[in-house]
């Protein structure tokens, strides 16, 4: 130590003696004629010490100058940063904190030196830190955890922040041992995530209440449409009975006996039709998937539709696909889907107008089968509701038939065996209803003439 410092005199005043001798040349005197001067040893010897002075001044400025510059970056980077920070004795003792960290405890900057960091701790959060503590100050690894702060003074109305704390060990310049505390306030990501477990559980109780309420109404749909079965067959029995009695009913008698009979069979369709829907709802609906010919589908349903359709004078024009187009689809749930978009578009057609079904590769590789009519047609509002069943979208007073399950019952089937169902329409132009299902891979392509060519 005491040699450096010697070499350090030694160097200023080499520096000293250098800049003497440049001023004494600049003012035009040689170094021998200097050498020459020894009555002026004395001054020499005293302008060498004025030189070192003012060395030595203009070094302690500069180091004034950084010294400045270095607290100012200081106090950017840690009086002013948006994080607290706190450092601590090992035993957890305030030794320093910036203005956010007094902030966030809720406290004065210059109250918190030489107090524990505990007291600003809420008690439900002392158990984290103590441990964090214990084991930073044991492994000397850096320790992370949450915690809630204790305000002072606080009320029931106040809302004690949450911060996420950092700590790691260093060592001062005199070897102790220091804590450097970093803190985050994490009290909106706290709210937020109270507010999320909040709505999860009241969607939980509202998905078992919904869940409870639908399984009691698929009950209910099942032992009613069971009870309602067995007087309704009775009724149409007796309807056979005398419209077969050893004496032929009068025509008048005939034709009650008709009425009774349709009414009869119209109300167990309707029953059925309720229980269908409680059992497709439910997910105990059999759908069989396997490889189905749509073009047979198509044809039957062809027989099925026509005699409802000419009752009204409507025409139906029917693009059955080639021979080899088959699809993943159970065959009576399919044809329960074709027939129900049928039906709708007969019943609410207008008197001798025109319904077209296709069927075509969509661009999402799967068979789209179209139905389009020439009805009224319907407003976009109403499209959403559609599928819902029950719904007849105001239709009740037309010549229809049906409690509106058919568009619901077919978008349940349809979702079951893989495809999607939907809908377009405008008031005046009428109304397409669509379906897909997927393509069978191993149907071969090739064939593209339709069926209805050859008949």
């Amino acid at each position: 130590m005491t040699d450096a410092l010697t070499g350090s005199g030694l160097a200023l005043r080499q520096r000293a003696e250098n800049r003497l001798q440049v001023g004494a040349l600049a003012r035009g005197q040689s170094a021998q004629d200097l050498s020459a001067l020894t009555t002026k040893k004395i001054l020499q010897e005293l302008q060498v010490q004025q030189i070192e002075l003012e060395i030595q001044n203009d070094e302690l400025l500069r180091t004034q100058t950084e010294l400045h510059a270095a607290k100012a970056r200081y106090f950017d980077l840690y009086d002013l940063a948006p994080v607290g920070y706190c450092t601590l004795s090992e035993q957890g003792i305030i030794l320093e904190a910036n203005v956010a960290a007094a902030s966030l405890l809720g406290a004065v900057r210059i109250e918190l030196p030489s107090r524990p960091l505990h007291r600003f701790i809420a008690k439900t959060s002392q158990d984290r830190y103590y441990l964090s503590l214990k084991a930073l100050t044991k492994s000397r690894v850096s320790q992370e955890c949450e915690l809630q702060v204790s305000l002072q003074p606080c009320d029931e109305h106040t809302e004690e922040p949450w911060v996420q704390m950092c700590m790691s060990a260093a060592l001062s310049s005199d070897g102790l041992t220091l804590l450097r505390v970093v803190f985050h306030d994490i009290s909106e990501r706290k709210r937020l995530e109270a507010e999320t477990q909040a709505k999860s559980r009241e969607l939980e109780r509202a998905w078992q209440f919904a869940d409870n309420a639908n399984r009691a109404k698929s009950d209910f749909l099942s032992s009613m449409t069971h009870e309602l079965r067995t007087p309704l067959h009775a009724i149409l029995g007796f309807a056979q009975l005398l419209s077969m009695g050893t004496t032929p009913p009068t025509s008048k008698q005939k034709a009650n006996i008709d009425q009774i009979a349709r009414a009869g069979w119209y109300l167990l369709d309707l029953v059925n039709d309720v229980l269908d829907l409680s059992l497709v709802e439910s997910g105990k609906y059999a759908v069989t998937l396997a490889p189905v010919s749509l073009a047979d589908v198509m044809l039957d349903c062809q027989t099925m539709m026509e005699p409802l359709a000419l009752k009204r004078g409507i025409q139906i024009c029917y693009d059955i696909p080639p021979l080899n187009w088959e699809i993943h689809a159970d065959k009576t749930r399919l044809k329960q889907v074709c027939i129900n978009l049928l039906s709708n578009a007969i019943q609410y057609n207008r008197a001798q107008g025109s319904i077209a079904v296709t069927c075509a590769l969509h661009t999402s590789g799967a068979v789209r089968v179209t139905v389009v009519d020439t009805g009224e047609g319907m407003p976009a509002l109403k499209l959403d509701q559609l599928f819902q069943p029950f719904n007849r979208l105001g239709r009740e007073s037309q010549h229809s038939h049906g409690i509106g399950i058919g568009l619901a019952m077919s978008k349940h089937l349809v979702e079951q065996m893989g495809g999607r169902i939907g809908a377009e329409s405008a008031v005046g132009t009428g109304s397409t209803f669509w379906f897909e299902l997927s393509l069978c891979t191993s149907t071969p392509q090739l064939s593209t003439t339709p069926l209805h060519n050859y008949l």
